[in-house]
C-alpha cells in the first residue's frame, strides 16, 4: 500500500510529555531527606537577632552544615567562585578553606544570611524541596530523551509482547548475531560498527531491531538522524531473515522534512505514533 508522506507528516505530534516527565519527586524527596538533619540544624538561624555569631557557633560545632550551603543557592557542587573588587575565592563547602569570617562574608553578601533572619522563609527542609524542583527541571532533557522508547515500549507490550522473551531492550548487533546466529556484516560496516538498537522484537520468522526517537524542536542533528537511518534502511535489506523498524515523530521534522521524506521513500517500516495508535505493531509476521 502506497503511503503519501504529506499525510503522514501532518499527524506528527507536539509533544508527548506524560505525567512523570516535569518533575521527578522521588528524586526530590531523596535529595533534601539527605541533609534533613544539617538543615534542621540551619533552622535554628531562622529569625536569630545575632546571626553572624549562632552561625559561627553552629559551624565550629556542626561543621557538616557547610555541606547543605551551596544547595541554599541552587547550586549542586561543593565550590563556589566568588570576586569581588579585592579578592577572588574558591569557597569549598565539604571543609574550611577560608577563616570563618570569610564564611560569614560569603552568607551574608550572598543573601542567606537575609533569607534566614527576616523570616522570608520558615523552614529549610520546605526552601529545599523548592530549590530541588527548580534544579531538577534541568534533567527534563534527559527524560524527554527516552520519552519516546517508554512509549514505544507500552506499545510492544500491547501487543502481546513479552520482555526478554520475544522483545528485547538494548541490544548490540553483535548480541543480536549470537542469539539468533545471524550475520549482520552488512549492517554493521563489516564488524566495525557497535551499533546498538533501542528494542528488538524475535517473531516465529523475522528479527525486527528497532529505533526510536522524538523530536519537538529543529536542529542539525535530524537531518543527520536521517541520513544514517536511510543508510541502515538499504543495509537491512541486505540480511534475510531481519527487519528495520524506525518509530519517530515530533514537530521538529518539519524543518527537515526533505531528508526525512528521503528516507520514508526508502523505508516501509518507517512509522510515528499514528501508526502505533492504528496497531502497527500487531501486523508483524
Amino acid at each position: 500500500m502506497n503511503r503519501d508522506f504529506n499525510v503522514w507528516l501532518s499527524k506528527f505530534k507536539s509533544s508527548i510529555s506524560n505525567y512523570r516527565y516535569y518533575v521527578d519527586f522521588e528524586k526530590i524527596y531523596k535529595s533534601a531527606e539527605k541533609y534533613k538533619i544539617e538543615l534542621n540544624i540551619l533552622n535554628s538561624l531562622v529569625g536569630s537577632k545575632n546571626i553572624e555569631k549562632e552561625f559561627e557557633e553552629i559551624i565550629i560545632k556542626y561543621p557538616e552544615t557547610l555541606e547543605v550551603i551551596p544547595l541554599l543557592l541552587a547550586v549542586r557542587a561543593n565550590e563556589i567562585y566568588v570576586k569581588d573588587v579585592t579578592n577572588e575565592y574558591l569557597f569549598k563547602f565539604n571543609k574550611l578553606v577560608y577563616s570563618i569570617g570569610d564564611y560569614i562574608k560569603f552568607m551574608r553578601e550572598t543573601g542567606l544570611f537575609e533569607l534566614l533572619q527576616n523570616h522570608i522563609i520558615n523552614n529549610l527542609y520546605d526552601y529545599l524541596l523548592g530549590v530541588e524542583v527548580g534544579l531538577d527541571s534541568n534533567g527534563r532533557k534527559n527524560r524527554g530523551g527516552h520519552l519516546m522508547e517508554d512509549l514505544v515500549e507500552e506499545y510492544i507490550i500491547k501487543a502481546g509482547y513479552k520482555k526478554n522473551v520475544n522483545y528485547f531492550k538494548e541490544m548490540y548487533l553483535s548480541e543480536i548475531e549470537k542469539k539468533w546466529n545471524l550475520d549482520l556484516s552488512a549492517m554493521s560496516g563489516n564488524n566495525i560498527s557497535t551499533k546498538r538498537f533501542d528494542f528488538v522484537i524475535k517473531t516465529d520468522n523475522q528479527v525486527y531491531v528497532i529505533e526510536t526517537n522524538f523530536y519537538a524542536s529543529s536542529g542539525s542533528k535530524l537531518n543527520e538522524t536521517a541520513r544514517s537511518y536511510k543508510m541502515l534502511a538499504e543495509e537491512s535489506k541486505k540480511v534475510d531473515g531481519v527487519t528495520f523498524i524506525w518509530f519517530t515523530d515530533g514537530l521538529g521534522w518539519k524543518s527537515a522534512r526533505k531528508n526525512l521524506e528521503e528516507t520514508f521513500n526508502e523505508l516501509e517500516t518507517l512509522y510515528n505514533i499514528d501508526d502505533l495508535d492504528n496497531g502497527v505493531l500487531n501486523n508483524l509476521k
